[in-house]
């Protein structure tokens, strides 16, 4: 599949810019891709800070960076690596599509269904303002969930698919959380390439 031949769908939230392109990678190179990733990244397994208690971190994530710079949340700070070959291609894809720069990719490896990630804003000063959230997926299929900070009725869920990408910019991470929730099902492994801007 051409890089440009899919459609990216805009979700029509209010006080968001959220869109989904499902099929961003090829199904052969995202196959690839997951197993090389899988394989070769330098996961970690750390404790982050929820309303001042320290827990085990429910998945395994690794930073890495075209520059130093560290990256912090949940009283976690984490210093980046160097981009491998594999990030850098996807990083030029994901920069060709959106007309941004990334600088940073953290990746999260959900080994099953019962990791997960909490609700939260991607919001951090270092991101800036309006940040624009670039989420590439890979593997198993899982449940994304949005609800607006101020408007209880607003929520959204979408399936992120496997090659797919996930876009968050404007307003979003101001009046939106997100989270991926815990299942039950029998869920494969996921890996989440999230980009993301440092400077």
């Amino acid at each position: 599949m051409d890089l440009f031949s899919f459609e990216e769908f805009n979700l029509n939230l209010p006080n968001a810019n959220v869109t989904y392109c499902a099929g961003f990678l090829e199904p052969n190179t995202a196959d690839r891709y997951f197993q090389i990733f899988l394989k070769e990244l330098n996961w970690q397994h750390h404790d982050i800070t929820i309303f001042g208690k320290k827990i085990p971190q429910p998945r395994l994530t690794a930073l890495y960076a075209i520059n130093e710079l560290p990256y912090s949340y949940s009283n976690l700070t984490l210093i980046p690596k160097k981009f491998t070959l594999e990030l850098l291609e996807i990083q030029q894809k994901v920069n060709a599509h959106t007309g941004k720069d990334f600088t940073h990719c953290l990746v999260n490896l959900y080994r099953d269904g019962n990791d997960s990630m909490g609700w939260h804003s991607d919001d951090e000063k270092e991101l800036g303002i309006d940040p624009v959230i670039a989420s590439v997926s890979l593997g198993g299929v899982r449940s994304f969930q949005l609800k607006h900070k101020n408007i209880k009725d607003q929520r959204f869920k979408l399936d992120l698919e496997h090659g797919s990408l996930f876009l968050m910019a404007g307003s979003t991470q101001h009046f939106w959380k997100h989270q991926l929730p815990k299942t039950k099902k029998q869920v494969a492994p996921r890996i989440n390439l999230t980009f993301r801007t440092i400077l």
